[in-house]
């Protein structure tokens, strides 16, 4: 009989995990009889052995409650515990599965939820007026909520055109949910994303250990790194998304794997390689991306413009220090966050103004006035006022800032007209194939790449946050008061939000807050 949680989920009775099992080498799971059954009551119902996967990855099946790893419902919103509790109220078991929990755990927002349930996609598609079946590989459903969408998975989905199979068959004595939870694990990327929380039964199902590596920062694949990431090159970058975000490592083997597969990411089409460096660069993880993309030599195939700047600069891939270029996303971050990104014409418009400085290298003056100018439609005069009134030091060590200039008004806004120009220029050769493709000529040894990332959309869209410097002074616009941002409109590319956070990631880039950055000119 179904009772409520008292939390928002509706709640059917418990039943127990079946004691742990042990598979075979041809995949046949058999009953592990020496393995004693543990109280519900319990942390964790494991097994007295480990056990090898197909793979020869040896793990223990556990169940853990939700309440010792921290887990809190309230951080479900509440979209997604409507979308649980429909499921629920019509029989249907339902999980929580993969980053979310894994952010559950961490105490982090999730950027997401994802939803796995015994009903296939019909049934779904039944139980929701709003929605729809989406995905050819992989399908899935998405439920729309207000103005969310849910992704809801079925254990009856199998992925297509997978490079390996496996024969799975179910021994006499093993739990029916189990194996299924336990099928549907080994087809995912990451142990720290193969992890099932039931909200109702308030349980953490764990096959693959991922939260041992969790407690150990650790990303590593579920099935061995070269399998994986030739199956899906996508995992590569999305890799690099989760180790940056969480500041984890990469296991041995699946750091190995990233550095030998990363060209074949150029199999994937140009818009799924900008929505993961968005994933990136606009949720709060920009420089920790940009460090291990050149780290393990993806710079240069996604952002080759970026990766000559690195080599020109002289920065080793294991280099701990700071360029003018990891210093203004490392303030944009500051911004930023999982559930409060910003518009990907944001990020784009640092890459293109920073793309100018290393052509040209300006003088403080001429950059803070600049950025002033951006954040109020162009008014040159104010913009050198404001410029001229800042009394901190400029950080000196970034050679990109000149440390002598012309002290002339008329001289200075001369320079700002330039530097806008020059940063449209950039913004053009980040968007045309031949520069692109000509970035790394001087280097030999490096991957060749044409990719342009930025399509005519983003281009224009870019283009106009500059516009009003050296172009028409749009006199309609109304420049932002206050120092609140915004976050619904910046990341829906609200041109006063864009401008206003470009002007303060520059600005503080250039006289950083913090002193023991600050390198004065003699």
């Amino acid at each position: 009989m179904a009772t409520s949680s008292g939390l928002g989920f509706y709640r059917l009775p418990c039943y127990s995990l079946q004691i742990p099992i042990r598979h075979c080498c041809y995949l046949r799971v058999r009953l592990c009889h020496a393995a004693a059954i543990e109280a519900l009551d319990d942390t964790e119902v494991t097994g007295n052995v480990g056990r090898e996967n197909a793979f020869g990855k040896t793990t223990e099946w556990k169940k853990l409650k939700s309440k010792d790893l921290g887990i809190s419902t309230s951080k479900i919103s509440r979209e997604t515990k409507f979308v649980l509790n429909g499921l629920k109220r019509r029989g249907f078991d339902v999980y929580l599965v993969g980053g979310c929990v894994r952010d559950l755990i961490l105490k982090r927002t999730p950027k997401d939820f994802d939803i796995i349930t015994s009903a296939d996609l019909k049934e779904v598609m039944r139980t929701f007026s709003r929605c729809e079946k989406v995905g050819r590989r992989f399908p899935i459903c998405h439920v729309h909520i207000d103005d969310t969408t849910i992704e809801v998975s079925s254990f009856s989905t199998q992925a297509t055109g997978k490079i390996w199979s496996l024969d799975l068959e179910k021994p006499v004595a093993c739990d029916e949910k189990d194996f299924i939870r336990w099928r549907n694990c080994l087809q995912r990327d990451f142990t720290i994303n193969g992890l099932l929380f039931d909200p109702f039964e308030k349980l953490v199902y764990d096959y693959m250990g991922g939260v041992k590596d969790i407690r150990n920062a650790k990303v590593r694949t579920i099935i061995p790194a070269n399998l994986s990431l030739t199956e899906d090159c996508a995992r590569i970058l999305r890799a690099i998304r989760i180790a940056a975000r969480l500041d984890f490592q990469f296991s041995k083997e699946t750091a190995v794997a990233i550095r030998l597969l990363s060209p074949s990411v150029m199999r994937l089409d140009r818009g799924r390689l900008l929505m993961e460096v968005n994933y990136m660069l606009a949720y709060g993880s920009g420089e920790a991306s940009l460090r291990l993309l050149w780290k393990l030599g993806l710079l240069e195939i996604l952002l080759p413009i970026q990766a000559a700047y690195f080599v020109r600069d002289g920065f080793r891939r294991r280099d701990k220090r700071y360029n003018m270029l990891l210093a203004l996303f490392s303030n944009l971050d500051k911004h930023l966050a999982p559930d409060r990104p910003c518009h990907s014409s944001l990020w784009c418009a640092i890459l293109a103004f920073h793309a100018a400085l290393t052509e040209r290298h300006r003088n403080p003056v001429v950059i803070s006035t600049f950025v002033h100018a951006i954040s109020n439609s162009g008014d040159l005069s104010k913009a050198y006022e404001r410029a001229i009134h800042i009394h901190k030091h400029h950080d000196a060590s970034f050679h990109e800032i000149s440390k002598t200039g012309n002290a002339d008004p008329d001289a200075i806004l001369d320079e700002v007209m330039s530097l806008a120009s020059s940063v449209r220029t950039a913004l053009t050769r980040m968007t045309d194939e031949y520069f692109v493709s000509h970035a790394m000529a001087r280097y030999p040894k490096a991957p060749f790449s044409d990719l342009v990332l930025f399509p005519m959309t983003l281009y224009l869209r870019v283009l106009t946050i500059f516009e009003c410097v050296g172009g028409r002074m749009d006199r309609r616009f109304i420049s932002k008061h206050g120092s609140k941002i915004d976050y619904d409109l910046l990341a829906m590319g609200s041109l006063r939000e864009v401008r206003n956070v470009f002007a303060r990631v520059v600005i503080d880039t250039i006289y950083p807050v913090d002193d023991n950055r600050i390198q004065k000119s003699e």
